[in-house]
């Protein structure tokens, strides 16, 4: 029985790319997680909610940054969320996201990480 990791388990346990290379199944894991930021809508609303006062956005806080519909920037925080960028949290009428730094950290060692 294999264990799956997600995206943001599979970056914390990869040894920065300068110290050696991934494995084929480390380099599958990860992707979705750069694919779902490799988009300019995605990663402009991972960078508007984690900047934001008090560490988290509400949709609503976030349709004026953009010339697109609720709908569509909503749809853009759900693959931030399925990849373990974001949490959210239904408030009301409302969906709060919250940035997870921790699986941001652990991207930035993974890429920008020097070799020992």
């Amino acid at each position: 029985m294999s264990l799956e990791l997600t995206p943001v388990q599979a970056v914390a346990c990869c040894a920065p790319l300068a110290r050696e290379p991934l494995s084929e199944s480390d380099a599958e894991g990860i992707a979705p997680l750069l694919k779902a930021l490799a988009d300019p809508v995605r990663l402009r609303l991972m960078s508007l909610v984690a900047s934001h006062q008090g560490g988290e956005a509400c949709v609503c806080d976030l349709n004026d940054a953009f010339e697109l519909s609720q709908p569509t920037i909503s749809h853009h925080l759900k693959i931030l969320h399925e990849a373990g960028l974001l949490d959210r949290e239904k408030r009301g009428v409302w969906v709060y996201y919250r940035a997870r730094t921790g699986a941001l950290r652990n991207l930035a060692a993974l890429i920008g990480g020097q070799a020992a």
